[in-house]
C-alpha cells in the first residue's frame, strides 16, 4: 500500500499550495517536498519541512548578517573546512523534518539516535494497517559465521521458500488475531456484534516487529549527518541503510555543498589512530609492516589494510 488514499489526497493538496516567504528556500528540495520516496516493500520517506540551507551554515560560521558570500567557491571552501576540522555547531543551524514509514524493527534501531524530535503513530489510538515487511529474495540470508550482527550467504531453493512461508504465515496469523481481539474487520465493522473488543493498547502487543509504523522525525543538519554516517555505511543493516540512502538524496538536494563535503570527508574518508597513522607513514617510507609489528590490534590492522586496499 505505501501511501494511503487519504495521505495521497493530503499530499496533492499540499503540493498545490504556494507561499511567498522571505526565508531561504531550495528549489531542488521544493520539487520533492511532501512527495513520498518509496523504500522497501511498503515504506517511504518524505520531506515535510526544512529550515535553512548551505547559506545558513556559512552565515552561522561567520556570524554574519548576509547569507554567506557571493562566491560559491568561498562558501564551499568554508564548509569543507568546517567538515574537515569537525566544527559542528554551524551545521546545527539548519533543520529538516521527515515523515517516515518503516518496519518496527527498523524503528527500534533508528530510535537509538536520540538527537531528534520524534512523534510516532499511536497504536493505542488507531489501528495498525495490515502491512508487514517481507525481504526480497536477495536479502534473505543466513547468519554470518564471522559477524554476530551480520548476514552470510543468501538462502536459496526450498530453504528460502520455507522461510518466506513462515514469515508470511506468522504475520498474517498475527494480524488476523489482532483483528479478532479488536473485534473489528477490515472495513472497520464488528466481527461479532455481541462481543466487546480488547483495548487497542493491549491488542497491539501480539503484532511482530515486521509490521509497519510511521513517525515524524525532525533533526538538525549536524545530527542528520551523524545518522547518515552510521546508517548509510556499507556495514549497516540493509533495511535501515536503504532509508539512509534515500535521505542522502534529499540532503544532496537540500544542501549540496554540505553533501559534497560530507561525502568527501566522512563517507569517503577514514579516521586513523596515532598508531594507525604511524603505520601509514612507515608504508609511505617503503617499509614492510605486519600486524605483529604494527602495534595495532588484529581487527584494526585488518580494517586499515582494507581501507588502504592492501593485503593484510
Amino acid at each position: 500500500m505505501g501511501v494511503s488514499s487519504e495521505q495521497s489526497a493530503d499530499i496533492e493538496a499540499l503540493r498545490a499550495e504556494t507561499h511567498r516567504t522571505r526565508r531561504a528556500t531550495v528549489p531542488a528540495l521544493e520539487d520533492i517536498l511532501y512527495q513520498p520516496i518509496p523504500v522497501l516493500d511498503h515504506g517511504f520517506i518524505r520531506v515535510i519541512d526544512y529550515m535553512g540551507d548551505d547559506g545558513a551554515v556559512v552565515q552561522a560560521a561567520r556570524v554574519s548578517y548576509g547569507r554567506g558570500t557571493k562566491k560559491v567557491s568561498e562558501d564551499r571552501g568554508l564548509i569543507n573546512y568546517l567538515m574537515r576540522h569537525r566544527h559542528t555547531t554551524p551545521f546545527e543551524m539548519a533543520e529538516i523534518k521527515y515523515h517516515v514509514k518503516l518496519p518496527i524493527f527498523v524503528a527500534r534501531q533508528w530510535i537509538r539516535h536520540r538527537t531528534a524530535s520524534v512523534n510516532e503513530y499511536s497504536a493505542r489510538y488507531s489501528i495498525l494497517d495490515n502491512e508487514f515487511y517481507i525481504p526480497a529474495p536477495e536479502n534473505l540470508a543466513a547468519q554470518s559465521a564471522a559477524n554476530r550482527q551480520g548476514r552470510g550467504d543468501v538462502l536459496e531453493g526450498e530453504e528460502a521458500a520455507h522461510v518466506f512461508g513462515l514469515l508470511r504465515e506468522d504475520s498474517e496469523r498475527a494480524y488476523a488475531h489482532y483483528q479478532e481481539m479488536l473485534n473489528e474487520n477490515a472495513a472497520g465493522g464488528a466481527l461479532d456484534e455481541n462481543r466487546q473488543g480488547l483495548a487497542r493498547e493491549l491488542a497491539r502487543m501480539n503484532l511482530s516487529l515486521g509490521f509497519y509504523t510511521q513517525w515524524y522525525w525532525k533533526t538538525n543538519l549536524h545530527n542528520l549527518l551523524h545518522f547518515l554516517s552510521l546508517r548509510a555505511d556499507a556495514h549497516a543493516q540493509y533495511e535501515i541503510r536503504v532509508y539512509a540512502e534515500a535521505m542522502l538524496d534529499t540532503l544532496k538536494r537540500w544542501a549540496p555543498l554540505t553533501y559534497g563535503a560530507f561525502m568527501d570527508y566522512r563517507m569517503g574518508g577514514i579516521g586513523l589512530s596515532a598508531k594507525g597513522l604511524a603505520v601509514v607513514k612507515r608504508l609511505i617510507a617503503g617499509e614492510q609492516v605486519s600486524q605483529e609489528d604494527s602495534g595495532l590490534p588484529k581487527r584494526e590492522y585488518r580494517e586499515l589494510m582494507a581501507d588502504l586496499e592492501r593485503e593484510g
